[in-house]
């Protein structure tokens, strides 16, 4: 097994990673359907795509608006036009479940003496509607967003708001993300890296290969020599 060695923070993507970005749309079952799946899938396709083409133009809005704007592009593919719809649905992506292992991993990290943080393209309501939802308070040291950079992932002034707000080196730290070009990026910047390759992804063409890969975030405690 591949081991980290000199950790001593454990920073986390937060969208697909700690928090499940299909569960709002999965909680609209009832009335979606058969189209709560595509509708899901659509929107954070879409919602990534806009965080890249936002930064490419020097146009950045905050993430709740890319939001907004990735489910209207979703809603009107499948042909939904329901004010209602759309309503609830944006208000669940703020209480957004995290995954079953999620909480625990961290309790384990921090009784290893790590800190912990998340780092993340949401903006600072979204990420600390979730946390509160998922009753992550107390097992965080930091929530760090884009927004006090002004530009999206995988840009390097994103990762470096860790090094600057935890005051330790990209080296010093485990970073986490189940998206691979986040995880391929962060290793680029410097940081150690685990994938969390939750849904399958095949390897990313870019540069820099994440240290390791796992399928859920317990998988990450043995790597950095946590029993």
């Amino acid at each position: 097994m591949t081991r980290l060695n000199d950790v001593h923070a454990c920073v986390f993507d937060a969208y697909g990673t700690l928090f499940d970005v299909n569960a709002a749309a999965r909680k609209e079952q009832e009335n979606l359907g058969e189209n709560w799946q595509k509708l899901s899938e659509i929107w954070r396709t879409k919602q990534l795509q806009y965080t890249w083409l936002r930064s490419l133009q020097n146009n950045y809005v905050s993430f709740w608006k890319i939001t907004e704007d990735a489910l209207d592009f979703a809603l009107a593919s499948l042909n939904i036009k329901d004010d209602a719809q759309k309503e609830r649905l944006m208000n669940l992506y703020l209480e957004l479940d995290a995954y079953p292992e999620v909480r625990q991993t961290l309790e384990r990290l921090k009784d290893a003496g790590l800190k912990t943080a998340i780092l993340s393209n949401g903006s600072p309501e979204m990420l600390q509607s979730a946390v509160d939802n998922a009753g992550l308070n107390s097992v965080l040291d930091g929530i760090y967003s884009v927004e006090d950079v002004g530009i999206f992932k995988p840009h390097p002034s994103v990762y470096q708001l860790t090094v600057d707000q935890l005051g330790l080196a990209a080296g010093q730290m485990s970073f986490q993300s189940s998206n691979g070009w986040d995880a391929y990026s962060a290793k680029d910047f410097g940081f150690q890296t685990i994938w969390c390759n939750r849904f399958g992804q095949a390897d990313e063409q870019i540069p820099s290969t994440p240290d390791c890969q796992i399928t859920n975030l317990s998988q990450m405690l043995p790597i950095l020599g946590i029993s």
